[in-house]
């Protein structure tokens, strides 16, 4: 079991699931690339269980860790740090937001093979790319039919083993996507990313904030891993990246 959680980048993902994590009983210790003192309100929210660091003293201290990092910074990911850990990796291809990687447009490499590249001395499993912030928050639920499932994908059985045990434990169940080759299958444009989590047609008239929290407050229907696992076997790759939701924005 996850003790402590290592979280490399606090924007919407990585503090959503410091709030998850929390919650549920694990200490959080957070970095962004900003410095600690940035993270000063966070962690006065979350309380004791959570602490700011640098990305090196996060990586150091996390049992695993979530790098939920921009695509364009996966390189700064403190490679040496992360040795020896289970990495997750939250992110995705946004070419208008990370530019161009030749490797991704020729379909010759997912992005988790690309972080697992950089940090050829982790396991890297990736997760929690194919959901909203949002919907972390609202679906959330205890083992049982409400429970909606995540995709995991990895090359070691034992990392993805420990990330489907982080996910139990923040409300979620694991369905095991295949390895970082196949994670394309949850990546931007594929069936199961971020549509089947959303709560319905969002109300005509909300202005933004509206629109926000709306979104925040409004659990969609779950999505258990039946239907996640079909999902996956629907989707058929195409070109890599995708647009950022409007609602992600």
């Amino acid at each position: 079991m996850t003790k402590t959680l290592g979280i490399i980048g606090a924007g919407m993902i990585g503090s959503t699931l410091a709030r998850l994590a929390v919650a549920a009983g694990i200490e959080v210790v957070l970095a962004n690339s900003r410095g600690p003192e940035t993270l000063a309100d966070l962690v006065g929210e979350l309380g004791p269980a959570a602490r700011a660091a640098v990305p090196a003293e996060a990586a150091a201290a996390g049992d695993l860790v979530v790098a939920a990092v921009p695509l364009s910074a996966y390189l700064r990911l403190p490679a040496e740090a992360l040795a020896g850990k289970t990495v997750l990796d939250t992110g995705n291809y946004y070419p208008e937001r990370d530019g161009r990687f030749p490797a991704l447009d020729a379909n010759e490499a997912t992005t988790s093979e690309l972080v697992q590249r950089h940090l050829a001395g982790s396991a890297v499993v990736k997760a929690f790319n194919n959901i909203a912030f949002f919907g972390l928050v609202t679906m959330a639920r205890p083992a049982g039919p409400e429970r909606s499932a995540l995709p995991i994908a990895g090359d070691d059985p034992e990392a993805k083993a420990r990330a489907a045990g982080l996910l139990d434990a923040l409300g979620f169940d694991a369905v095991d996507a295949g390895t970082l080759a196949e994670s394309w299958r949850a990546e931007p444009g594929t069936p199961v990313y971020v549509q089947p989590y959303m709560p319905g047609p969002i109300p005509e008239g909300l202005d933004r904030e509206q629109t926000f929290q709306w979104l925040a407050s409004t659990p969609g229907a779950p999505v258990p891993a039946g239907r996640v696992k079909e999902l996956l076997d629907a989707a058929v790759r195409g070109t890599a990246g995708g647009t950022v939701p409007d609602a992600m924005r």
